[in-house]
C-alpha cells in the first residue's frame, strides 16, 4: 500500500483538482482530505456520509450556576476576559488554561473536553473517503489530521487497498507536518510565478526535513514560460523530479462547475498531462 500526499506552498495552485483526478485514475484506493481547516475535496467527489464522529480536543471551562457564589475571583484571574459579569463563559475567548477552576473557592468551575469538530467516513463514486471539518476558531488541526490519517490507514488495511491518496493543506503549518509522517511520496503543486517558486521551495524543505521524497508539478505552466524554465532549473539544481507540466485549460474550470473531475470531462490537453503524471507515480 502506497500513500501519496498532494501539497502546495500556497492555496489556489490546483492541488485539489489534481487530487480529484488521481482519485478517478487510481484503482483500489481510499481518498483522504487532510485540509481540515478549509476542506474542499468533497465539492468534487460529493461524498455520502456513512459514519460521523465527534472530534474532541482541548478543554473549556464551565461554571455551575447553582454552586457559583459570584465572588468574582475567577473574573479577576482570567487574563483572556473569557468570563462576563453574569459569570458565564465565552467559549470563543476561553483558552482552556484551567486557572479559573483552581481559584474558585467553591469548585463551581469544571474543565470539560471541547467538541472541536467532526470527522467522517464516506462513500464516493470512486470509493471510500475519510475527511473532517474543524470547528470555527478551533485549534489542534494537526491533531485532527493525524486522527483522519490513522482512520484512513486502518480502513485501507481492512479493505486491502493499494493506494491512499491524500489532499493535504497548503503551506507549511501543523496540518502539513501531520500529513507528512509515513508518506511514500509528496507531490508539490506550484504555479509559474516567483512567489510560487518560493513557496514550493519552502514546502520542499519541509519534506526533506521529514525525509519524504518530493516530486514537483507545474500547473498552468504556459501562462509564464520563462518562470516555468526557472522552476525546472530549480528542480535540476536541487535533485527534485519534475513529473509533469499542466497547461492552462478552461475545461478544468468547466468540469469543476459541473462537480466533476477533469478525468470525467471531455478529452483535453490537461487530462492527458495528468494521465502522464499518474503513469509516472504508478512506477
Amino acid at each position: 500500500m502506497k500513500q501519496i500526499l498532494i501539497i502546495s506552498g500556497k492555496g489556489g495552485t490546483g492541488k485539489t483538482v489534481i487530487t480529484g483526478a488521481l482519485a478517478a485514475l487510481a484503482n483500489n484506493k481510499i481518498m483522504v482530505d487532510c485540509d481540515v481547516d478549509a476542506a474542499d475535496l468533497h465539492l468534487l467527489l460529493q461524498p455520502k456520509i456513512k459514519e460521523r464522529y465527534e472530534f474532541r480536543s482541548g478543554l473549556s471551562a464551565l461554571i455551575d450556576q447553582k454552586t457559583c457564589i459570584q465572588c468574582g475571583k475567577c473574573l479577576l484571574a482570567c487574563r483572556f476576559s473569557a468570563i462576563n459579569n453574569d459569570f458565564v463563559i465565552d467559549h470563543i475567548s476561553c483558552e482552556g488554561c484551567g486557572f479559573c477552576s483552581h481559584v474558585c473557592p467553591v469548585r463551581a468551575i469544571k474543565m470539560e473536553e471541547n467538541v472541536a469538530g467532526e470527522w467522517y467516513i464516506s462513500e464516493t463514486r470512486f470509493g471510500p473517503m475519510v475527511h473532517a471539518k474543524l470547528g470555527i476558531a478551533e485549534e489542534n488541526s494537526g491533531k485532527l489530521v493525524s486522527l483522519v490519517r490513522k482512520q484512513a490507514k486502518k480502513l485501507a488495511e481492512h479493505n486491502n487497498c493499494d493506494w491512499i491518496i491524500i489532499d493535504g493543506a497548503p503551506g507549511i503549518g501543523c496540518p502539513v507536518i501531520a500529513s507528512l509522517s509515513g508518506i511514500d511520496c509528496a507531490i508539490v503543486v506550484t504555479e509559474p510565478t516567483l512567489s510560487g517558486l518560493h513557496d514550493a521551495a519552502r514546502v520542499i524543505e519541509v519534506t526533506k526535513h521529514f525525509k519524504v521524497p518530493a516530486k514537483l508539478v507545474i500547473n498552468k505552466y504556459d501562462i509564464n514560460p520563462a518562470m516555468s524554465e526557472k522552476i525546472e532549473q530549480y528542480c535540476v539544481d536541487n535533485g527534485i523530479q519534475l513529473i509533469g507540466k499542466i497547461g492552462f485549460d478552461k475545461a478544468v474550470v468547466e468540469a469543476m462547475v459541473e462537480g466533476k473531475t477533469i478525468m470525467e470531462y471531455k478529452d483535453t490537453t490537461a487530462k492527458k498531462e495528468i494521465k502522464g503524471i499518474w503513469e509516472k507515480l504508478r512506477v
